[in-house]
């Protein structure tokens, strides 16, 4: 496979913004120049193109606070190099908005390329891989805040090691760095509900997945960068980040479970924004999908998607498409399908089963799915699992003084569980 030619750095963080085209870009940095107290900027797709070449010039001092402004990095990490005596030879971030510290302090730095004869043997690239798979699979069961510190220690390492070693170990490096900060950036959004960390981490993901070369790793990483507009009801920012995931997907060799997947994300998008009943037609179509399969292998690194897990969102959509015998059964067959490491999901899908009986009309029940989850919570905290209990504690608002639900506030805010919710 063709390596990536031109500042690909630059182009992971367009992309990961929401810029799918050079053009957007180059708009978006003429319309927020006002914003700046700058006038009368005005930057041309010509120029966009030439900062995405291999040798993008230096850009203008007002350029550079607007483009470091609109995508929160320095020009160093955005694939720029200074010129010798700019701005008296200051050096690396001087133009960068500065980006919040992490709980080990550790900032998101860009992925470097190589500019030193390689130093470490190729096997460093293997090594690196083998911890990032361990912390995959220790996701599953670690308290997420005791293990992200160590997931971006792990990706400053990667970071420090890139430049050191050359092919066919620097790519590997390069693809295992960025699975490391795809599943730092799935903590960060998931777990611990750090929507703005997360859209830099991911930024840092797609860039090192760039340097491997790795289209199918970017389209996953695009399309986690969606959950971030998606959530919040930007379905139009969501929508153009899936265009991005998709597009990329098409460069490799998709199996089923992965185009699936995709559909799933652009579902749950949809749910999100109010819109279930497409929702619901696009995961009609990721189970036909999967019926279908296909002759390429889903990667080891997406271990966040099965068919199992499809059926628990669909369950949720049809609780929010209001169909609520239909979702009972599904959120049911999901339930008794749940293999015993799904902890996580399961909490999502008693929670879920909780909101359904509380739409129903049936407090007790609801109670109880409510109640089950958060005795899975005590063991495998998961802060989506604990939202869908918030949820459901609101829906059970006319039925407060019933004694059922009075036992549900006694264990939703035990000394354990509030302590425990604070601390995460």
């Amino acid at each position: 496979m063709s390596r990536p030619v031109g500042n690909v750095r630059l182009k992971a963080a367009r992309v990961a913004a929401g810029f799918n085209s050079q053009q957007a870009l180059a708009d978006a940095l003429t319309e927020v120049s006002p914003q700046l107290g700058i006038r009368g900027l005005a930057v041309g797709v010509r120029q966009v193109r030439r900062w995405e070449s291999a040798t993008p010039p230096w850009p203008q001092p007002e350029v550079r606070r607007v483009l470091t402004h609109l995508l929160g990095q320095s020009l160093e990490d955005l694939g720029f190099t200074a010129p010798w005596g700019v701005e008296g030879g200051q050096g690396r971030g001087m133009t960068q908005q500065p980006i919040p510290s992490t709980p080990v302090n550790t900032r998101r730095a860009a992925v470097p390329a190589q500019s030193t004869p390689a130093k470490q043997p190729v096997s460093v690239g293997r090594d690196f891989e083998v911890i990032t798979r361990s912390h995959r699979r220790l996701y599953w069961s670690v308290a997420p805040a005791t293990l992200h510190p160590a997931v971006l220690e792990h990706t400053e390492l990667g970071r420090a090691l890139l430049p050191e070693i050359s092919n066919p170990g620097r790519r590997l490096l390069a693809a295992a760095l960025a699975e490391s900060y795809l599943l730092a950036g799935r903590i960060e959004f998931f777990d611990l509900q750090q929507p703005e960390q997360a859209a830099s981490t991911l930024t840092r993901a797609l860039q090192a997945a760039g340097e491997a070369n790795e289209a199918l790793l970017g389209s996953a990483i695009l399309a986690h960068t969606a959950f971030i507009p998606g959530w919040a009801g930007d379905r139009e920012a969501a929508a153009e980040r899936l265009v991005a995931a998709r597009t990329y997907a098409r460069r490799a060799a998709p199996s089923a479970e992965f185009l699936a997947w995709l559909d799933a994300v652009e579902a749950e998008c949809l749910t999100r924004c109010g819109d279930p009943a497409t929702a619901l037609r696009l995961i009609g179509h990721a189970e036909e999908t999967l019926e279908a399969g296909s002759k390429h292998t889903t990667p080891a690194w997406m271990d966040w998607f099965s068919p199992v897990r499809l059926a628990a969102f669909k369950g949720n959509t049809q609780l929010e498409a209001g169909h609520l015998p239909q979702a009972r059964e599904t959120l049911l067959d999901a339930l008794d399908s749940l293999p015993p490491t799904a902890e996580k999901q399961r909490t999502v899908v008693l929670g879920d089963l909780a909101a359904v009986e509380a739409a129903d009309g049936r407090p007790r029940e609801a109670c109880d799915y409510a109640c089950q989850a958060l005795e899975q919570l005590a063991s495998t905290w998961y802060a989506t699992g604990m939202e869908r209990i918030r949820e459901v504690r609101r829906a059970l608002a006319p039925w407060q003084n019933e004694q059922c639900v009075r036992d549900l506030d006694d264990r939703l805010y035990d000394w354990g569980t509030t302590v425990s919710a604070l601390q995460r």
